[in-house]
């Protein structure tokens, strides 16, 4: 077993959640999601309807981690230059200057990122991947943690720019952020209503903690049957007659790429590194596996004709996969 002391962090991760408690109610899986994102340095896309809290939910979390915040709100008419930076020219030195932008910050909240065109998404592409920035011919490092987690509004479709799979696919997860239940929504209604409401967090952890808790999770062990079985679940999506799954075989157009297997092995370390254990369970990977697979597992459009949503048929590649096939 692990020692004590790998768990350091646990009673610290814990006042995290209280304290979001204070001013977010109702959205400890959302939290979850995006503590594992940072922990493991995944980047996060989230998918709701408005007013379900996501923009207050990161900018709170921001400021208990004490990371510098931006939120971009994606419009069409938003230019590369307004999310990365430009040259400007100083008169007084009479040479070009490097203006940062919005980009260079710990937590980056990509608002409805699905309103920009394509050539503004993609100036997140080198960020998200590889943790720089080029504005002319300087490339400059991103402050570590760096952590984009951007929002799309599934209602309104008209005037958007959806994401392409080349983009989709580097988010470590989608998570899909639902209504509060009625005793939360109660709750929300009573604070917010109180117009003299006005909590301020205290900060609970800083930089050199979350690089500490990464570290951490990395020494979380995972059994090569598990591992293995990672491995099927991954090309049961790909070659699902290969297990049994005639009916889903319809649907898949392209399975889940290699950063699904990637990805889902360092949530379920996460979450049993949550739950204080030093070694993962076949629940954890369950239990994250439709969270890093659904957005990367892309149906045709008879799926869509049938009303199949790529949930239904990660729930049903769960069911039939078993360990150590």
């Amino acid at each position: 077993m692990q020692s004590t002391s790998s768990f350091t962090y646990h009673a610290k991760i814990r006042d995290v959640f209280r304290e979001m408690s204070q001013v977010v109610v109702g959205q400890d899986r959302l939290l979850n999601r995006l503590l594992i994102g940072l922990f493991t340095g995944g980047h996060i896309l989230l998918e709701g309807v408005p007013g379900l809290a996501k923009t207050l939910t990161i900018n709170t979390l921001a400021k208990v981690l004490e990371l510098d915040f931006q939120r971009i709100q994606f419009t069409p008419d938003l230019l590369p230059a307004d999310l990365i930076g430009t040259m400007i020219f100083n008169q007084k030195t009479a040479e070009f200057e490097v203006k940062q932008g919005p980009i260079f910050a710990n937590l980056i909240l990509a608002d409805e990122v699905n309103r920009s065109p394509a050539k503004v998404q993609a100036a997140l592409l080198e960020a998200m991947q590889e943790k720089q920035v080029t504005i002319g011919e300087e490339t400059f490092l991103l402050d570590r943690p760096f952590l984009v987690l951007a929002t799309q509004n599934p209602v309104e479709q008209e005037g958007t720019y959806p994401l392409p799979e080349a983009q989709v696919d580097r988010f470590m997860m989608k998570v899909f952020v639902d209504y509060l239940s009625r005793e939360d929504e109660l709750e929300v209604m009573r604070r917010m209503s109180n117009m003299n409401f006005d909590y301020e967090v205290q900060p609970v952890l800083d930089k050199d903690d979350l690089i500490a808790i990464r570290d951490e999770i990395n020494g979380i062990s995972i059994s090569e049957t598990l591992e293995r079985y990672i491995i099927e679940l991954v090309f049961a999506t790909r070659r699902p007659l290969d297990y049994g799954l005639r009916d889903e075989a319809r649907y898949i157009q392209f399975g889940v790429s290699p950063r699904a297997s990637i990805n889902l092995n360092l949530a379920a370390k996460a979450l049993a590194y949550f739950d204080r254990r030093d070694y993962v369970l076949p629940e954890d990977i369950k239990e994250v596996a439709p969270d890093v697979f659904n957005h990367r597992l892309l149906l045709n459009y008879e799926a869509e004709a049938d009303q199949i949503t790529p949930l239904q048929v990660i729930d049903a590649i769960l069911r039939k996969v078993a360990i150590g096939r």
